[in-house]
């Protein structure tokens, strides 16, 4: 039986993660219909699909899929990769639209928000899922399988650091209210990385918290997590700083550096294989790492869960 091909809208296509979706729809042998992005600075799509139609108006996409709804055209799934602070409403854009959604992280700012979403995929029929692509990580798996039986508790020291530069506070990405926060931006899949391997979180202090650097402890059932996340390129190792590197990641497992700085290339396509077999990752999926970030840029220090 020939494979029925499936068609994408995408919404969000001018930006650093978008031509990992379009690969991983392409990779998967399906067909990108139609992509929307104020900026039209989008020639990436003719690598892929020089046929979509394009928008730079959030309404007339809209409107367009609307329309193929009604006809054997209609869009089976909507990929966003928008601003952080869009993602709730295009969301909603993709299932009024009787779409399943792919969302990548975070996948909305206020976790409350996820009921609302629950109550639309149960009106019109339809999925929400989020890009939680360490979690098919071969060494993360394997990471996940090795301590599934333990009932240790282990310490843990996560240092990431990505340099950007004066540009980043004068973007969305530099507004909280927009972005989520530095946590939401930059570390949002190493907390829900650690959660899915090391269990519920029990309490979260937070240390540190600037324009440039957060830091902190999670303890979970099963790990109690330092982490430090920084943009300031001042925080790099030395050997860093004399080499030009301009990102450092460090995971330390019960004081043994653990190594997963590869396999990242085709994380997306791995993702998008299993949500179009009906496996992937979905709203409550999200649920624990997106109350931590909420958490972080709050302005208390201390929570108990």
């Amino acid at each position: 039986m020939v494979k029925k091909m499936s068609k994408f809208a995408l919404i969000g296509a001018a930006g650093y993660i978008a031509p990992r979706h379009m690969a991983a729809i392409k990779d998967t042998k399906n067909d990108l219909i139609a992509a929307m992005d104020p900026n039209d600075s989008v020639g990436i799509i003719d690598s892929y699909f020089p046929n979509a139609s394009f928008f730079t108006e959030i309404e007339r996409f809209d409107r367009h899929i609307h329309k193929l709804s009604k006809t054997n055209d209609k869009i089976d799934y909507l990929s966003i990769c928008s601003p952080n602070y869009l993602h709730d409403s295009h969301i909603r854009l993709g299932l009024r639209n009787y779409c399943n959604v792919i969302c990548e992280k975070p996948l909305i700012i206020n976790p409350k928000n996820i009921i609302y979403l629950k109550e639309l995929e149960e009106e019109f029929g339809k999925k929400v899922y989020t890009v939680l692509q360490l979690r098919y990580h071969d060494k993360i798996l394997e990471l996940k399988d090795y301590y599934k039986d333990s009932n240790k508790k282990i310490n843990i020291d996560l240092n990431y650091i990505t340099s950007r530069g004066k540009w980043y506070l004068h973007s969305w990405k530099g507004d909280s209210s927009k972005s989520g926060g530095l946590a939401a931006n930059i570390g949002i899949h190493f907390f829900d990385m650690l959660i899915w391997i090391f269990g519920n979180p029990l309490s979260l202090n937070v240390f540190e918290k600037t324009d440039y650097k957060i830091s902190g402890i999670l303890d979970l059932e099963f790990a109690k997590v330092r982490w430090s996340l920084s943009i300031d390129s001042r925080d790099l190792p030395e050997h860093c700083k004399q080499s030009g590197q301009r990102a450092y990641r460090s995971l330390m497992i019960d004081g043994k550096e653990f190594e997963f700085s590869s396999g990242f290339t085709d994380l997306h396509t791995v993702t998008y294989k299993n949500i179009l077999a009906g496996n992937g990752f979905g709203l409550e999926d999200a649920m624990a790492s997106l109350n931590i970030v909420k958490d972080i840029r709050s302005s208390k220090t201390n929570f108990n869960y």
